[in-house]
């Protein structure tokens, strides 16, 4: 591909952490999605049924989709996605969790992104 036409894709990361405040909630949201989905071959619906009932961040997982962040925003096309969750230990009031200037990749500072 030339400069110009890969020019045209931006890869766009985010990190949310999210507080699970009812994770019986989120599993049986996930759990009715998997319902929902008529195509899903059995073998990989029980499969998909038990992660989200065994990790509430599998279900989280599964219940984002990124083409739902990006699809009212004009003119751009999810041209790939991959997300992942996981459980963390979190404390809010940790330097560790700064998002700050010191959390800018060195490639960005030097293209003057951040």
């Amino acid at each position: 591909m030339s400069t110009e036409e890969t020019s045209r894709f931006v890869r766009l990361r985010v990190e949310l952490v999210l507080e699970i405040g009812d994770a019986e909630a989120v599993t049986k949201a996930a759990l009715q999605r998997i319902a929902g989905e008529s195509e899903m071959p059995d073998d990989e619906r029980a499969h998909a049924e038990g992660a989200v009932t065994e990790d509430t961040a599998e279900a989280l997982a599964y219940l984002v989709d990124p083409f739902d962040l990006v699809n009212a925003v004009p003119g751009v096309e999810l041209a790939q996605a991959s997300w992942s969750s996981e459980a963390i230990d979190y404390d809010p009031d940790s330097p560790d969790w700064d998002l700050d200037e010191d959390d800018v990749d060195e490639d960005d500072e030097e293209d003057g992104v951040g």
